[in-house]
């Protein structure tokens, strides 16, 4: 009997990109400063991204842009943010003392030093990449930023939402 081996790479097409960006701002003043610099208008999506961990839930927030005219989807993702959680422990026989344990997550975990990632979806081949990490670059709170390597992550299921 023969064996039919079906490979779809089809829909292993990448059609977006990843900036990664290292600033200590909080999220919507980031937004703000981006949208000014890029003359795009991120804001506050209602839904943020859940990821489960071993030590719980954690939510990151996010700022979307879609732009109708050129079919394309802007995100900033805070990559960031910390679980807090009670633990018990037993002082004596009788006696219970609770601490607080925080612990980080992080969206991408092979970029634990990344504060905020922008993914921007559908986009075309001549999409400039190299110019937009420049303007980011002029904004003074933002320490430094760069495009993320697709080959490098491991964690590519965390940008799908």
């Amino acid at each position: 009997m023969a064996i039919h081996k079906l490979l779809i790479d089809d829909f292993v097409t990448i059609d977006y990109e990843l900036i990664a960006i290292h600033s200590s701002l909080e999220d919507y003043r980031l937004a703000y400063f981006i949208n000014r610099e890029l003359s795009i208008l991120l804001e506050k999506s209602p839904k943020d991204i859940e990821i489960k961990v071993k030590e719980g839930e954690s939510c990151f927030s996010r700022f979307i842009y879609e732009d109708e005219d050129k079919e394309i989807t802007w995100n900033l993702l805070e990559n960031k943010n910390t679980i807090v959680s009670k633990q018990q422990e037993s002082i004596s026989l009788f006696d219970a003392a609770g601490f607080d344990v925080s612990t980080n997550v992080f969206l991408l975990p092979e970029f634990k030093k990344v504060d905020y990632i922008i993914k921007i979806e559908n986009i075309c081949g001549n999409f400039a990449i190299e110019e937009l990490v420049e303007k980011l670059l002029k904004i003074r709170q933002v320490t430094t930023a760069y495009k993320i390597d697709h080959q490098k992550l491991k964690s590519k299921n965390n940008l799908i939402f």
